[in-house]
């Protein structure tokens, strides 16, 4: 890795900053001993550094620009003292992984099953010991891979994780390195791959220096939401790029990571070729995917169906999936009736049917291959996606964005009834795309998941009447006062409240009414039961996405064909009205039952020509007959 300090082979460590835009810099190096500055030497492509035998791990350290301010180093490792203090000098090889480790080859993509967390929130500790003290539940419940919501240190003690200023170093918060490393040990011992959720559109908007002494960091005449775009592909782009490539590198390699899912793309311009998505996702492939199961997720809001093709083989050739958004939208229209923001685009004045996008997006990936959207001022969003496989997508009826930018961070269980979401479950943990919770989903949590930060105070005011402005166009929050009711992200009990309460998990006997909880995690695990053992085994049959048909409102029949000549269908009444099923989607005779879920005591009979309402079958038949 040519950024951080480097370990020299006789003790000690280089430091090396790139710092193109500073004349000269100086160490600034704190150890038991003392402390020291020394200048660094300076060459033409802009790289300062200086070689200083007596580190060693645990010194603390800063770098002097031209006299002035003393800054952190970017590719630091950890920030003990938060996003503005010195960093620490880490010793990346110290852990002891253990024997076990090295036969750890991670899950294939046909086996995942994603949980989504936010380390801060999981738990009553608040940091990686906690999640670890969960991973047996985890296990229980029937998931496979869990993803941890940002980790890059950001600034104060709360926040989602998007703001992070320095993008090697997880932030002190929820322990040191090696309590993270600790953490993925002990995941993998039970069998569970870890993702990581990183950031690479924008930098957070405190404590980020690199617009000092690295001004080729940022494009002059491009911006993001959130600040400067960043430099992929214009002039001195060579080492921004390398920046981020070996971020990745370093989270799979140094950290074991099984994956990362990369937030919001689209946002990132690169006119390059091949460009930095490309670049990245080929190190990877030609890196540590080479020796076991690494994945590739994006978040890309542009549907951009190239990212996901597969080899001959099978195999994905830069990306294995994108987070599904589509199918989350058109099914929460569809369960809940809400038309606001996004929601638009599969409601009444959609291009199609909330239904039949619903199963176009389970089937085909993509609910948008090139139609115009209403919520984007009307501009063509999307490719075909028809000739994807089920597996490059990844699919949910929540996560972090869908729960946290609503304003008061309701669940989806807070909006629908029990028998809605029971049905929507089976449906979407059952799909050939692998499905994805968010943590507390599986019990039905009643904690709402806010917005929180720990900004300074100038800061805190600005995202505070942001994020209220934000909800300015809904009908519901036009009102001024209205507006006021919504919660400060910047006050502590905003993040307290979206922690998660795990009382009727460790004192069920407590006296307090837990049949809620139980009863929906039960049903979650049992659905992800029958996947492991009826759907996991079909997906990597599944070459091409599926056929589907919209039947009436909230209802449909999907169904997708395996390369050995089967048959995987679905027949879904996800409405308050009885199905009649039409000849052409009734299973045949000799199919195999997989699941005929329905919201009365007893199942319907296996091969009854009507569903009752919030009903769900999935069966396997061969396709001759």
């Amino acid at each position: 890795m040519p950024f951080g300090p480097e370990r020299l082979p006789g003790g000690g460590a280089e430091f090396r900053l790139w710092a193109p835009g500073a004349e000269r810099v100086e160490l600034q190096l704190t150890s038991a001993q003392g402390a020291l500055e020394v200048p660094m030497g300076r060459s033409s492509d802009g790289w300062h550094r200086v070689a200083i035998p007596s580190a060693t791990p645990g010194d603390r350290y800063r770098y002097r620009i031209d006299g002035g301010l003393a800054v952190p180093d970017p590719a630091s490792r950890f920030q003990p003292e938060d996003v503005h203090g010195p960093s620490e000098l880490v010793d990346p090889s110290a852990f002891d992984w253990g024997a076990a480790e090295r036969d750890w080859g991670g899950h294939p993509w046909h086996e995942a099953v994603i949980y989504e967390l936010h380390v801060g929130t999981f738990s009553a500790s608040g940091d990686y010991a906690g999640i670890e003290a969960r991973l047996d539940h985890l296990v229980e419940l029937g998931v496979t891979m869990i993803e941890l919501m940002p980790l890059a240190d950001f600034p104060g003690r709360r926040n989602w994780g998007y703001d992070g200023a320095l993008l090697y170093a997880p932030d002190s918060s929820y322990g040191r390195p090696d309590d993270l490393k600790r953490l993925i040990r002990a995941a993998h011992q039970r069998g569970l791959s870890v993702l990581l959720d990183v950031v690479y559109n924008h930098f957070g908007p405190e404590g980020n220096y690199l617009h000092l002494y690295a001004p080729p960091f940022f494009h002059s005449d491009r911006h993001t939401p959130w600040g400067a775009a960043i430099n992929f592909d214009g002039p001195d782009a060579g080492w921004v790029r390398a920046f981020f490539i070996h971020n990745v590198l370093y989270w799979l390699e140094e950290y074991r990571f099984d994956g990362l899912r990369l937030d919001a793309v689209d946002r990132i311009e690169d006119a390059s070729r091949p460009d930095i998505l490309d670049a990245l996702a080929e190190r990877v492939r030609n890196g540590p995917g080479r020796d076991r199961h690494i994945h590739l997720i994006l978040e890309n809001d542009h549907n951009d169906a190239r990212r996901y093709q597969r080899d001959d083989a099978g195999r994905p050739r830069h990306f294995t999936a994108q987070w599904n958004d589509d199918l989350h939208h058109a099914l929460h229209g569809l369960l809940t009736g809400e038309t606001d923001g996004p929601y638009q685009d599969f409601g009444p004045d959609a291009h199609d049917s909330t239904t039949a996008l619903t199963a176009r997006a389970l089937t085909e990936g993509f609910a948008y291959q090139g139609e115009r959207s209403a919520f984007r001022g009307g501009r063509p969003r999307g490719t075909p996606s028809a000739n994807l496989p089920p597996a490059a997508v990844v699919n949910f009826l929540q996560n972090h964005d869908q729960a946290g930018n609503r304003a008061f961070g309701e669940r989806l269980h807070q909006l629908v009834s029990a028998e809605a979401l029971d049905a929507a479950l089976a449906l979407v943990l059952l799909a050939p795309s692998p499905p994805l919770l968010f943590m507390g989903e599986e019990f039905d949590a009643a904690s709402p998941f806010l917005f929180f930060c720990d900004f300074g105070a100038d800061l805190a005011d600005a995202v505070r009447e942001g994020r209220r402005r934000e909800f300015a166009r809904s009908a519901r929050f036009a009102d001024p006062e209205s507006r006021r009711l919504i919660p400060d992200p910047n006050a502590p009990a905003t993040f307290e409240r979206s922690r998660l309460d795990w009382r009727w998990r460790d004192d069920p006997e407590s006296g307090t009414d837990t049949s809620a909880e139980q009863r929906r995690f039960a049903h979650c695990q049992a659905v992800l039961a029958l996947r492991r053992k009826h759907i996991a085994p079909l997906i990597p049959l599944l070459e091409h996405g599926g056929d589907a048909l919209a039947l009436g409102p909230g209802q449909l029949a999907a169904r997708w064909h395996t390369s050995d000549g089967r048959q995987l269908q679905v027949v879904a009444n996800l409405s308050a009205e009885r199905l009649e099923l039409p000849s052409r989607v009734a299973p045949p005779p000799t199919a195999e039952l997989v699941m005929d879920h329905g919201p009365g005591p007893e199942p319907t009979p296996a091969h009854s020509a009507e569903l009752p309402p919030w009903s769900v079958r999935w069966t396997v038949a061969a396709t001759e007959c």
